[in-house]
């Protein structure tokens, strides 16, 4: 209302009252805009996809650990429950630099429950969710939880 009067004072000085009506107009329709967005189509971003590896078997533990020797081994344990979870991998999938030269492995620790049990015994490091993991010479090298994830450098193990 503050709004309207103000702009009433403003036409009054000016003598144009429809001077009024535009402003109040065009601050409704920003004001709506910030409010609940642009009913115009927005410009599509070029979605990116990362070359995820599924982690699904147990035997697959032994594999990455034996290609960590040559090559940089990163392993997303992700709930697909768990709105953090999801809110991570989100930021993670926007930082990752597609063209690292690590290999990226997705593991979905509802529907392997086992395998996620498994990473933690072989790879000595306790469960978190979500979590990252990053292997080189047949070890650990780094890992972290939660929004640590989306801190560490991954250029550093590349």
């Amino acid at each position: 209302m503050f709004y309207i009067k103000m702009f009433f004072t403003h036409a009054n000085e000016k003598s144009d009252k429809s001077t009024c009506v535009r402003l109040i107009k065009k601050s409704n329709k920003n004001m709506f805009k910030k409010l609940f967005g642009s009913s115009e189509p927005k410009e599509k971003k070029e979605e990116k996809v990362l070359p995820w590896l599924p982690l699904q078997t147990g035997t697959q533990l032994d594999e990455i650990l034996e290609r960590s020797k040559t090559k940089t081994q990163l392993v997303f344990k992700h709930s697909t429950r768990c709105g953090i979870s999801r809110m991570v991998m989100s930021q993670f999938e926007s930082a990752y630099n597609v063209d690292s030269s690590a290999d990226l492995y997705y593991l979905d620790l509802l529907n392997y429950r086992d395998v996620s049990n498994e990473v933690g015994y072989k790879y000595q490091v306790m469960h978190q969710s979500p979590q990252l993991l990053i292997l080189r010479n047949g070890v650990v090298v780094a890992h972290a939880s939660h929004g640590e994830i989306n801190e560490i450098d991954l250029a550093k193990y590349s």
